[in-house]
């Protein structure tokens, strides 16, 4: 069965910086976009970035451009989001997303746990 398996969040002061990973398995990772979406309590989840299937085209929320790049491995099945210049507002509950095609339009259809990102001095 798909899995998507989140990790490298924790606290970070403001300024600084963190890489998430998502090891992915239970499909043929590679031919299939990935995303990354993050959620405050009692806020709607907000996509933060997105990608195609070989890892081309990307896509990201405008609170995040210049600040946060996405990229994949397709060989470890990994999908990555580094994240540089933390802001408070950066603090989310982060997941990791599959997508059901090769392009990053087409719909989510599955969803990891979450990884906790918390920027705070």
């Amino acid at each position: 069965q798909v899995q998507l398996v989140e990790s490298g969040g924790g606290l970070v002061q403001p300024g600084g910086s963190l890489r998430l990973s998502c090891v992915a398995s239970g499909f043929i990772f590679s031919r299939y976009a990935m995303s990354w979406y993050r959620q405050v309590p009692g806020k709607e989840r907000e996509l933060v970035a997105r990608l195609s299937s070989g890892g081309i085209y990307r896509d990201y929320a405008n609170s995040v451009k210049g600040r946060f790049t996405i990229s994949r491995d397709n060989a470890k099945n990994t999908v990555y989001l580094q994240m540089n210049s933390l802001k408070p507002e950066d603090t989310a509950v982060y997941y990791c997303t599959k997508r059901d095609g090769t392009s990053y339009y087409d719909r989510v259809d599955f969803w990891g746990q979450g990884t906790q990102v918390t920027v705070s001095s």
